[in-house]
C-alpha cells in the first residue's frame, strides 16, 4: 500500500495530471491535500467509514482499476497524497508534494 512515487517536487502555477492505477485486491482513494487537512480527514473517516465523498481533488479507485485527476497547484507549500480509507493512511499509504514559489517575473 504505498504511492509510486513518493515524492514530487514542481513549480507554483504547474498543473499535474495525474494517472492513478490501483493494481490492489481493495479500493483506494488518492486525495490531495495539506498534511493537516489528511490527517484530520483520515480521523474523520475511521469514525464513519463508509463516508461517501466527492471532491475535484480526489479520486477513488476500484481494484484493477485506473483514474484520471488534474489538478493545477497555485499555492506554494508542502501538500500531501493519501489514501484516507480507515488504515491505509496510517499504514503509509501517502506521499509528499513539493510546490516550489514561481519567482518568474512577468512583463508589465
Amino acid at each position: 500500500m504505498r504511492f509510486r512515487p513518493d515524492r514530487i517536487d514542481i513549480r507554483q502555477g504547474e498543473t499535474v495530471n495525474f494517472l492513478i492505477e490501483n493494481a490492489g485486491k481493495a479500493l483506494h482513494e488518492f486525495v490531495i491535500g495539506t498534511p493537516v487537512e489528511l490527517s484530520r480527514h483520515a480521523e474523520l473517516m475511521k469514525k464513519n467509514p463508509g463516508m461517501e465523498h466527492a471532491e475535484p481533488y480526489m479520486a477513488h479507485v476500484r481494484p484493477g482499476g485506473r483514474e484520471r485527476l488534474s489538478w493545477r497547484f497555485t499555492e506554494p507549500g508542502e501538500f500531501q497524497i493519501g489514501c484516507l480509507l480507515p488504515g491505509h493512511y496510517e499504514s503509509g499509504m501517502k506521499a509528499t508534494i513539493r510546490v516550489r514559489k514561481n519567482t518568474t517575473r512577468r512583463a508589465p
